[in-house]
């Protein structure tokens, strides 16, 4: 099959002929219909996130399964699937409590497994963490779910327990900010986005921001987060990843508001220092969001299927697996707003 790898820390990825893969006998083979380009992918290929090399990178992705193992029940051959980027083991505590996400012995395709940048990819424990997409839900809008629209929901839905009339301040409005935009939006949230970009902010607006604050123009942001929302955001979301923006995301939450940090901080960034004092005084939470489990797909699927939710309005731009290295490698720089998808069958 075509793949693109990657041998070196920010070498060139290429597309090469690899072999098949393997079914193991716990798992499924998927063809990949859509595969989305994701920071996580680039932050890895930057080694930021260290992986074994070479690899195919990707995590987020949808298809058709085309193998199915020998202990795997319940799947066969053409259903339409869909999988978080973390596999749980399905036995720990974590998998059976319905926390697959932070399982401590967890597979990602794209970091410890060949990822979905390819034709095929291999899905192992796939008892545990395969999802089965509605019809009415397109192969684009299922992987443009992957990381970036799955995180946002959880971190919304399950840690800041979004509800109506709340305001929801967005922190970037990359994929995944601009994906917290609609998901606020759908749960009856009041959003105020910000961003250093008028382009994104475009976007969000015309996906119901309340509120627009380009951080280039206007000095403080997160006294103006208060000001405008009125005392604070209920829920705030650092969807970017930036030790200044989650300091801005908890300074401007009101009273016993809730700081979720869904953009990654890696290296450096990691020992992020935050207004610690504020925290205790206000009792602020401070949550950490890393995925969704499979268990909790369903629910979020069928808002996907009855159009409550509709993230393949996210998608910018499709790419054959040709352009796939020239996508993630142009996150170097500000990207603009919006996902681009990988179809591994198109020649554009």
């Amino acid at each position: 099959m075509r793949a693109v790898v990657y041998s070196d820390v920010g070498g060139r990825p290429v597309v090469v002929d690899v072999a098949d893969p393997e079914c193991s006998d716990d798992g499924v083979v998927v063809e990949v219909a859509a595969t989305g380009v994701c920071r996580s992918d680039w932050h890895a290929w930057r080694g930021h996130d260290p992986v074994a090399l070479p690899i195919i990178p990707g995590h987020e992705f949808a298809g058709t399964v085309v193998a199915v193992g020998a202990e795997v029940a319940g799947w066969q051959v053409g259903d339409r699937v869909t999988a978080p980027f973390v596999l749980g083991c399905g036995r720990c505590e974590f998998c059976v409590s319905g926390n697959a996400q932070v399982c401590p012995d967890q597979l990602q395709p794209g970091f410890t497994l060949p990822g979905s940048f390819a034709q095929r990819v291999a899905v192992p424990r796939a008892q545990a963490n395969l999802v089965r997409l509605p019809d009415a839900v397109s192969f684009v809008a299922a992987a443009s779910l992957g990381c970036r629209f799955a995180t946002s929901y959880r971190a919304l839905v399950t840690h800041g327990e979004v509800r109506p009339g709340q305001w929801v301040a967005v922190h970037g409005c990359g994929g995944v900010g601009l994906s917290a935009v609609m998901i606020a939006k759908a749960f009856g949230a009041k959003v105020v986005a910000v961003d250093r970009s008028a382009q994104a902010l475009d976007v969000a607006n015309r996906l119901g921001a309340d509120e627009l604050i380009n951080s280039t123009e206007i000095p403080g942001t997160a006294a103006e987060v208060v000001q405008r929302t009125g005392g604070g955001a209920h829920i705030g979301v650092d969807a970017i990843g930036h030790p200044a923006v989650a300091a801005a995301s908890v300074s401007s939450l009101r009273r016993r508001g809730r700081h979720i940090q869904v953009g990654l901080l890696l290296g450096d960034a990691a020992q992020t220092a935050l207004p610690m004092d504020r925290v205790i005084a206000q009792e602020l939470a401070i949550l950490g969001s890393h995925g969704m489990p499979a268990v909790d797909y369903p629910a979020m699927l069928g808002l996907l299927a009855s159009g409550a939710l509709q993230p393949e309005l996210l998608v910018t731009r499709c790419v054959g697996l040709d352009q796939a290295g020239a996508a993630m490698a142009a996150m170097d720089t500000p990207t603009g707003p919006g996902m681009t998808i990988i179809e591994p069958a198109s020649t554009g």
